[in-house]
């Protein structure tokens, strides 16, 4: 929980970057904790997944609807996410994902989740999710993809592809 949570933290060094994790400390981080909305958000999801995957009753749960009751995102606990997963914005943002790698980028007002079956995206490393789009389905989106802002993405998105539009279209 830890490795992954400093990953996170390094992401709001300079917000929008990926930072050194090997810079991460506990004064930076409680400067951190203090100044970002979203970082605080990303330690309440990795202490409810870190307690769901120790079979802990109940706090999982509580927890999670904690994040949406006071930073109005929706982010399954225990869900597999990689560290440096960085939310700009939290409000009304709802991430259920069969996995997602390391630092991606949601912006604002996304959703990530199924669509019209029980199963859900698989996001690679380095994505960037753009405001408002929505990425739904069993659909896979390649390490470094760029989603743009309030696409609508149904289908696969190949590695370091830029997927536009409703429905998206990866761009030539």
């Amino acid at each position: 929980m830890f490795d992954t949570f400093k990953q996170d933290v390094a992401r709001w060094i300079v917000p929008g970057q990926i930072g050194d994790a090997a810079r991460v400390n506990l004064p930076l981080t409680l400067k951190l904790l203090f100044r970002h909305m979203p970082l605080r958000a990303m330690l309440w999801f990795r202490l409810a997944s870190w307690l769901k995957h120790r079979h802990v009753p109940y706090l999982p749960g509580a927890i999670q609807r904690g994040l949406l009751k006071n930073y109005g995102l929706e982010l399954m606990s225990g869900a597999e996410i990689g560290g440096g997963l960085y939310i700009a914005h939290p409000v009304g943002t709802v991430i259920m994902v069969a996995r997602m790698g390391k630092n991606c980028s949601v912006i604002a007002a996304v959703t990530i989740g199924m669509r019209n079956e029980w199963q859900f995206p698989v996001i690679g490393d380095n994505v960037f999710i753009g405001t408002g789009a929505r990425v739904l389905g069993d659909i896979r989106i390649g390490d470094g993809a760029k989603i743009g802002a309030n696409a609508v993405v149904i289908d696969n998105v190949p590695a370091g592809a830029t997927a536009v539009g409703i429905p998206a279209k990866v761009l030539q």
